[in-house]
């Protein structure tokens, strides 16, 4: 066993884990964070994506032991008091999901990409969000509410002007 210190969505949490034990199953089993999918347990479909310091990282790639003295955040910590980001409310509002079960993953990579580029193109959204499968195939909605996250709308990029 392995003494780890983590902190996840704000709490700080000091467990013995195994050293081969996944974050993924870290989050879910130990601490009972369920908004993190299991998606394919072979870091092809995205569907655990999480913050780790800063970065998105694929949780069923990264040991527990990897997150030591790391800050985590999964899709569980991005509201604050209660209220969604403006990426959580435009996922609502442009109908970005169907089934759900690539949302948290997507929502993590979307804001890792808002992150770093701030006003990104469709193409942009596109190439950042292409390590997260939808087997719905929501991608349009996926990215059209990733624009209007960042302020763009739908069909409207910086420097575009807007058709009917």
């Amino acid at each position: 066993m392995t003494h780890i210190s983590v902190n996840v969505d704000g709490t700080t949490y000091e467990d013995d884990v195994e050293p081969r034990l996944l974050l993924v199953h870290y989050l879910r089993d130990r601490l009972g964070l369920t908004g993190t999918p299991i998606g394919c347990d072979t870091s092809n479909c995205g569907a655990c994506t999480v913050d780790l310091d800063g970065a998105s990282v694929k949780s069923c790639s990264v040991l527990a032991v990897q997150a030591d003295g790391g800050r985590v955040t999964t899709v569980q910590g991005l509201a604050q008091d209660g209220e969604w980001t403006a990426l959580q409310r435009a996922f609502h509002e442009r109908h970005a999901l169907q089934c759900g079960y690539c949302t948290p993953g997507m929502l993590m990579a979307a804001r890792d990409l808002l992150r770093e580029n701030p006003q990104p193109t469709s193409d942009e959204v596109r190439q950042a969000l292409e390590g997260n499968l939808c087997r719905c195939t929501g991608y349009q909605n996926i990215v059209r509410a990733v624009l209007a996250a960042s302020g763009q709308e739908a069909g409207q990029e910086v420097g575009q002007e807007v058709t009917a």
